[in-house]
């Protein structure tokens, strides 16, 4: 029976061993896989083997991996009995990418297109979304069809049957758009009491209209992911980008994660923008980038490197979430194997760090607010990517990070109640807040917090607290600046008067000279016993389209006259700093941010340059036992003054995390 045991251990290794995939929740690192099959595609598997995804995952070791079954087009890239599909087939590539991820315990997540499907709609017309001119949508299904019913929720049992782990559904909340159909418009005439159905934001109750339809997208999620748990308990649901930046709204859907897909082109600053909103969302998360620089107007495919790639996961894995790559698939379903070095060097650096970034949480340093309120009375669209009342929340957002502020973006439910946990609270360009947040803002201010108030609008909010007399009208300033640095600008501002013990902050000037200053820019005052400051013009807006160093050095400077971070760092202004702890440990994550990935006329680069000998300072309660540099694993000196650990990192290639340990 021994020699039997031995034999069967030789002949039948991996099946004997193959672990139990990772649930979504324990995950890490990913690879995406996509190619949005047509009917035109008829030999799908023709040249995808076992032996192709065998040698990817013994290579890059994911722990997870998405493959295509449904994009955009509604086209099966395996045999469904249930929707639809090209004639013929090669191979069932499903069934294969299954038997082989399970013989090495890596889980398997379906790509699937949700409220876009062209083929539901060209063969059912009745299920597809009507426009405000009354014509059918050749490609978008309405939330009040059959289509949930009838092919979504069916043809996703059927992919659970294959055995996979879950679904990434795509084309879902940035898919949807207002729906004409009578029978929307009826319901929103019986729920709201509303007759007249608004066509454009500017027509009256346009805002009840779209908020009635993410009434109705969560409806849907909602129940294709109940429908899904209760047929198997064990399937994971995503909707891509929902609950992200594009839907800023409480999580109130039993999904099993978050998770979003950037833009190809200035992959590390969006992947910094777009963590920061998944990751106080309360579910596992995590953040694709796209593996190659593409253009959409000309379509062109650019792979990136591992290095490029590295920067951008080095912003998503900072903040305590998981990363994923996507690459194509061939017509076939086949994999580009060429690719696989750049993927197993992108895996490699991201489990060097997962020890110490994995589910770390922010210790609160600057909070940046996301109003959803804010955000709802501009935008005209459902969901997506707000018709740019984002910019200026961006824009401001790369002036923190660039001042190596920690900074994290709280929506308004994240900070109701929760506002005294954070030194600094900066409100960005909205023109409207949650009321009861205002409140709770001014009474954290008063009670010793700390408050920066921005833009030309943004200050009628908090116009007696500001200490300042506000001009009813605005006008455009051409320059401005401090310290006696200047910059020109295009921008609005609001005219003030200073009150009694209000001291200013900045100048703008009618000429780009010193000489012609017209007046602050800017204010300083206490509040209790706290501060706020007050920003008169749209700072995040002009910085979003035209960063200067003038911009990022005013924002730091000021927001550091309310306080003193907790951490420092000197020598060079490319480091991006996230400040985390876990499990009584203080990790500080420093991301050099150097290089041309902004620019976006350069689809894909292959060098970062390093920085040199940064000064760190660190407080701590009490002095370290150690401070070490990780994934290097090197023991750093370091000095203890004043209550801060402080230390030299003599070389930041990409991202390098000195781990405090007391």
């Amino acid at each position: 029976m021994k020699l039997l045991r031995i034999l069967l251990v030789l002949h039948f290794p991996v099946f004997l061993f193959a672990q139990t995939p990772l649930r979504r929740s324990e995950s890490f690192f990913g690879l995406h896989f996509d190619f949005h099959a047509v009917l035109e595609d008829t030999l799908i598997g023709k040249t995808l083997t076992d032996r192709m995804i065998d040698s990817l995952l013994q290579k890059v070791k994911p722990d997870f991996i998405q493959v295509d079954c449904k994009g955009h087009s509604g086209v099966t890239s395996y045999p469904t009995k249930v929707g639809h599909t090209p004639k013929r087939f090669e191979k069932d590539i499903l069934r294969l990418f299954r038997d082989v991820t399970k013989r090495h315990g890596v889980a398997l997540y379906l790509h699937y297109s949700g409220v876009w499907d062209n083929e539901a709609v060209k063969h059912h017309p009745h299920w597809a979304r009507i426009n405000a001119e009354g014509k059918r949508d050749e490609k978008k299904t309405s939330l009040w069809s059959a289509y949930s019913d009838s092919l979504l929720i069916p043809q996703l049992k059927e992919m659970s049957d294959y055995g996979v782990d879950g679904v990434w559904i795509d084309g879902d909340c940035w898919a949807t758009e207002p729906d004409y159909c009578a029978t929307a418009v009826d319901e929103f005439q019986k729920t709201t009491g509303i007759q007249e159905i608004p066509k454009k934001k500017s027509d009256p109750n346009y805002a009840q209209w779209l908020e009635f339809h993410r009434m109705a997208f969560r409806r849907y999620v909602r129940k294709y992911t109940d429908a899904l748990h209760k047929y198997n308990p064990r399937f994971q649901v995503a909707s891509n980008w929902s609950f992200s930046a594009m839907m800023p709204e409480p999580v109130d859907i039993n999904v099993d994660f978050l998770s979003g897909d950037t833009e190809p082109l200035n992959g590390a600053n969006q992947s910094a923008f777009q963590a920061r909103c998944l990751a106080p969302q309360g579910k596992p998360w995590d953040l694709m980038s796209w593996s190659f620089g593409y253009g959409w107007d000309d379509q062109v495919f650019s792979a990136k490197s591992a290095i490029q790639l590295s920067q951008e996961a080095a912003q998503v894995i900072s903040m305590g979430g998981g990363y994923q790559a996507y690459w194509t698939q061939h017509r076939d379903g086949s994999l580009k194997t060429y690719a696989y070095g750049t993927m197993a060097d992108l895996a490699k650096f991201c489990r060097e760090r997962q020890p110490f970034c994995q589910n770390t949480k922010p210790v609160p340093q600057v909070g940046l607010l996301y109003s959803n309120t804010g955000y709802k009375s501009e935008v005209t669209t459902v969901y997506n990517t707000g018709d740019g009342k984002q910019s200026p929340m961006i824009g401001t957002l790369n002036a923190l990070l660039y001042s190596q502020l920690p900074t994290e973006i709280l929506q308004e439910h994240h900070l109701l109640g929760h506002t005294k946990e954070y030194p600094v609270i900066v409100v960005p360009e909205w023109k409207k807040i949650n009321e009861h947040l205002r409140n709770e803002l001014v009474e954290y201010a008063q009670q010793g917090g700390n408050l920066v108030i921005i833009g030309s609008e943004t200050v009628k909010i908090f116009e007696k607290e500001l200490g300042v007399t506000l001009s009813p009208t605005t006008h455009p300033i051409p320059f401005w600046g401090f310290d006696n640095l200047i910059t020109g600008t295009k921008t609005t501002y609001r005219p003030f008067q200073l009150l009694s013990g209000t001291q200013p902050f900045g100048q703008w000037y009618s000429q780009e000279d010193t000489r012609f200053a017209k007046g602050p820019v800017a204010t300083v005052a206490s509040l209790g016993k706290g501060k706020i400051a007050g920003v008169y013009f749209n700072f995040g807006e002009q910085h979003y389209k035209r960063e200067t160093y003038v911009g990022r050095d005013f924002l730091g400077k000021l927001v550091k006259e309310l306080f003193h971070p907790n951490v420092e760092v000197n020598g060079s202004k490319l480091v991006n700093v996230a400040l985390n702890q876990k499990n009584g440990t203080t990790y500080v994550n420093l991301i050099n941010m150097a290089g041309n990935h902004a620019n976006k006329s350069i689809h894909a680069n292959d060098e970062i340059p390093p920085l040199y000998n940064l000064q760190v300072s660190i407080k701590t309660p009490r002095r370290p036992r150690q401070v070490m540099l990780q994934p290097e694993n090197k023991p750093l000196p370091f000095a203890y003054k004043n209550g801060s650990a402080v230390f030299v990192i003599s070389k930041l290639a990409i991202h390098s995390i000195a781990e405090i340990k007391l």
